[in-house]
């Protein structure tokens, strides 16, 4: 079986998703397709709407055969360690392509440029190192860095990794090289709406941003943006929940964690380097809201993206000494299975037993570190639920088998 592997979060799942998915299917002529899914919190440091069995659901009902998750150690972090976990994932279940979304839409520039990178290693590594010490952020740095080593070589032009599309793909085509993969990289051009543009351009086609938007501002004329399941699944959910999930929703037990912790328990959390700890203290008492907190420790050297990203590891208390180690190899230790179609049911059973990490039904069935991560994110990620609904979904994270999906027709 030709197999197709996509890197996703499906915040919701939506049309512009929809045509990636297709297209891709297209392109490389899969049979099977598998998508790695970031789970209940994503690469910008934010909550998922809904849940990652809702989202895993969307994904099956729209032509996905396996949802595996990608751990929370890996999908809360920096493009670079973000795909170094996925193509892991992917290359142990035996992918044969890798297709993502750019705003480039050509594989070549992602190629030529990662052979020139690695041939100015030790150069680019300097000048990035160079530009952080200007005070700017990391990865304005790599940009900089970029832009000087590529300067004279014209065919470079065409890639631009000031975008955060063309940036996650850089990071793809250079994981696959650096783990010795077997994966073919392969690329579709982003359709209508930017990454992170927030209002309607398209009739049809329209960012996960601007639909989250959308949403909690009270607009939920959503329809011609996203497939009816999607629609469907984000109705239900809320009318079940009495809520979909936004970082606003978290904010008083964030405030409440750093109100209480020391100077020393906050400098031992991940990510927070520099004397962040000392901003935050001092900040969190007048802050009114995320927005509004991280607006007051904001600089030039620290992105939002990091930032928030640093709010969701003191939330969970991820620490340092979680990660450091468990990290040193960036690549993840397991697969965790979400939910599978009658296909990649086949797909499974036929394979298994040539796949190069464990695959992971119940979790009662696997210990490790990054799991307890993945344990605490989901406890987390539901204590803003009110009882008895609460407890009943902190189970849930080690009841729940992988979805068995079976469209109807």
């Amino acid at each position: 079986m030709n197999t197709l592997g996509l890197v996703v979060e499906y915040n919701p799942f939506h049309n512009g998703h929809l045509f990636h998915l297709e297209e891709s299917i297209k392109k490389t002529n899969a049979e099977v397709v598998i998508a790695v899914m970031s789970g209940h919190f994503l690469q910008r440091g934010e909550p998922a709407i809904v849940s990652k069995w809702t989202r895993t659901e969307m994904a099956l009902d729209s032509g996905v055969d396996l949802v595996v998750e990608l751990p929370y150690a890996f999908a809360t972090q920096k493009a670079e360690t973000f795909a170094n976990g996925a193509v892991s994932i992917l290359d142990s279940l035996l992918c044969d392509a890798l297709c993502f979304g750019s705003e480039t839409g050509e594989i070549k520039p992602f190629l030529k440029t990662n052979e020139l990178l690695d041939k100015s290693k030790e150069r680019y590594e300097q000048l990035i190192h160079h530009y952080i010490k200007t005070g700017v952020s990391y990865p304005k740095a790599l940009t900089l860095a970029f832009q000087e080593v590529t300067k004279k070589e014209k065919e470079f032009a065409a890639l631009d990794l000031s975008l955060p599309n063309n940036i996650l793909g850089f990071h793809y085509v250079k994981a696959i090289k650096d783990q010795q993969s077997t994966i073919t990289p392969t690329t579709i051009k982003r359709m209508s709406a930017g990454y992170h543009e927030q209002r309607f351009l398209s009739p049809t086609i329209a960012s996960a941003t601007s639909i989250r938007k959308a949403i909690f501002s009270g607009d939920h004329s959503i329809d011609s943006y996203v497939p009816a399941k999607t629609l469907q699944l984000l109705q239900e959910y809320e009318h079940h929940y009495k809520m979909l999930h936004q970082w606003e929703r978290y904010f008083h037990l964030l405030k409440y964690r750093i109100m209480t912790m020391s100077l020393n328990e906050i400098r031992s959390i991940y990510e927070v380097e520099e004397g962040l700890e000392h901003r935050m203290k001092q900040n969190i008492q007048k802050a009114t809201s995320i927005q509004d907190f991280i607006e007051r420790i904001k600089s030039k050297r620290y992105t939002w993206t990091r930032l928030q990203r640093l709010c969701t590891h003191l939330l969970t208390n991820t620490r340092k000494c979680e990660l450091v180690d468990v990290l040193s190899d960036q690549t993840s230790p397991y697969v965790r299975l979400l939910g599978m179609s009658l296909k990649g049911q086949e797909y499974i059973s036929k394979h298994k037993k040539q796949f190069k990490l464990p695959i992971i039904s119940k979790l009662s069935t696997f210990q490790h570190p990054l799991i307890d991560l993945d344990v605490k994110a989901a406890n987390t990620y539901y204590m803003i639920m009110d009882e008895p609904l609460r407890s009943k979904l902190l189970r849930k994270e080690f009841a729940t088998p992988p979805l068995r999906y079976q469209k109807n027709k």
